[in-house]
């Protein structure tokens, strides 16, 4: 699934927060459920235009790039502790 495919960002849809294609779901109700310790299935059933795999291909794309940023910061002394 493409990035297009997954997420969005307009100024004219929620102020120009990140949200799943093709909705007015920010990522971030997402985030927050997890936080909150729901299920993937919680949020998926309380936003149906949501799809799996905009919501997987999410958080699969944000653990890649969380990676990248670690990896890239590994011994010089800017990465987290």
């Amino acid at each position: 699934m493409e990035m297009e495919e997954i997420v969005s960002r307009n100024p004219r849809v929620l102020n120009g927060d990140l949200v799943f294609s093709g909705t007015r779901v920010p990522v971030k109700n997402l985030v927050d459920y997890l936080a909150a310790g729901d299920t993937l299935e919680e949020f998926l059933d309380d936003f149906p235009g949501v799809s799996r795999g905009q919501a997987e291909g999410y958080l699969r794309t944000t653990m890649e790039f969380a990676g990248e940023k670690l990896a890239a910061g590994a011994g010089t002394g800017t990465g987290p502790c």
